[in-house]
């Protein structure tokens, strides 16, 4: 059978791009190695946010878009994605003066269009004892404002559903083994268990994540491939609960640091650490979860004996353009890089962020239009509820 698009990559990302090729009438076909959010899409800090800190690096444009795209989540996936109060606390060593985080915050409010996720405010004095014990000695300022929570993986899973409603077909456990430039397109050579087969597609998205540069490899003409980072990001969860809702937490080196309640514990993370080796090996590392646990104890002081054998942990790999200098301070924007611009067969995904999946998606059939056969729309996934 021919499609118009296939899909390598069962994430957020892939499920996204399905349902935006389905929702536009296209045929595509979804190939995930595993099972649906194996890899970064259920190992992330499970928040559908704006990037409150990416605008500290001046990425106005990633904040709007993903605020946007808050909105329309909430809107359409209430029961997958709900907003929650986040607390960020100052103090007298913090390094964000207040000055700086209300300035933030309002920036924040202005590119969210001012609607009532965008509020904020200042805690009353009053109020600092009820924030789940945290540190009061040396306390200047309590922030309050508003973003959203939710199941990462669930959300994945919603959207592939969404998709595979709307005609699009998931073929897994399915590797890549593969394909081969033809004149119409790609001949793609598919292992799916014990059977091996070739299916044939007009354009082909590579969504793969960490291994996005492992399926380039399998390419005949080989692509150019682009000089990425992997970076783990690692969470930890332990017994305890945050009844307040999120706090946003300045750690010793300056990055930001979240604590939040997720199914009746607390989970902590994320940090940014270079990673070397086959992304199927991540893991979290001992000096990672004691600087989580760490930073959670300087806030919370009924953490700082907590078991460590009673500490769970978790870890992703982002990918990030390669380069000098911390990973936090790199920039977050999603690349979409065409083999063979401007009428791009092939089309890679590098990085991403889970709140603007839909828009990359959306940005990604944009690019691929040229090359798609007309073909009638029949939904518009602004408005596709997900559940």
């Amino acid at each position: 059978m021919d499609y118009d698009l296939i899909v390598v990559g069962g994430g957020i990302h892939g499920a996204g791009v399905a349902q935006a090729a389905a929702a536009a009438g296209h045929s595509v076909l979804v190939l995930e190695r595993e099972a649906l959010a194996a890899g970064t899409s259920s190992r992330s800090s499970k928040l559908i946010h704006g990037g409150l800190r990416y605008l500290e690096n001046g990425q106005f444009r990633l904040v709007r878009e993903c605020l946007r795209e808050r909105r329309l989540l909430l809107r359409n996936a209430p029961s997958l994605v709900r907003l929650v109060p986040f607390h960020i606390p100052v103090y007298a060593e913090t390094r964000r003066r207040p000055w700086q985080l209300r300035l933030g915050l309002a920036c924040y409010g202005l590119l969210a269009g001012l609607d009532r996720s965008a509020r904020f405010r200042s805690l009353p004095r009053a109020q600092w004892a009820a924030l789940d014990g945290l540190r009061q000695d040396g306390l200047q300022a309590v922030f309050q404002y508003w973003d959203a929570q939710t199941d990462d993986r669930r959300l994945t899973e919603a959207v592939m559903a969404s998709a595979r409603e709307l005609g699009a077909r998931l073929l897994l456990p399915a590797v890549l083994r593969a394909a081969r430039r033809t004149e119409t397109g790609w001949r793609v050579t598919v292992v799916n268990g014990a059977d091996t087969r070739d299916y044939v597609c007009r354009v082909l998205v590579n969504a793969a994540g960490p291994w996005v540069n492992q399926v380039l490899a399998r390419i005949d003409p080989a692509p150019e491939i682009l000089p990425v980072d992997l970076v783990q990001g690692s969470h930890i969860l332990l017994e305890g609960s945050l009844r307040q809702g999120i706090y946003y937490l300045e750690a010793a080196d300056g990055r930001a640091v979240f604590a939040m309640p997720w199914q009746g514990r607390l989970m902590v993370g994320t940090t940014e650490t270079l990673f070397r080796g086959d992304p199927a090996q991540v893991a979290p590392r001992e000096e990672e979860i004691d600087y989580l646990l760490a930073t959670l104890a300087s806030y919370f002081p009924a953490y700082r004996d907590h078991p460590r054998d009673q500490v769970r942990a978790f870890a992703g790999l982002r990918v990030l353009p390669a380069g000098q200098g911390p990973a936090f301070r790199r920039p977050r924007e999603t690349v979409l890089h065409p083999a063979d611009d401007p009428r791009p067969r092939l089309l890679s995904i590098y990085g991403g962020k889970l709140t603007a999946y839909r828009a990359t998606a959306e940005a990604v059939m944009a690019r691929l239009h040229p090359v798609l056969p007309p073909r009638q729309a029949i939904a518009d996934t602004r408005r596709l509820k997900l559940a």
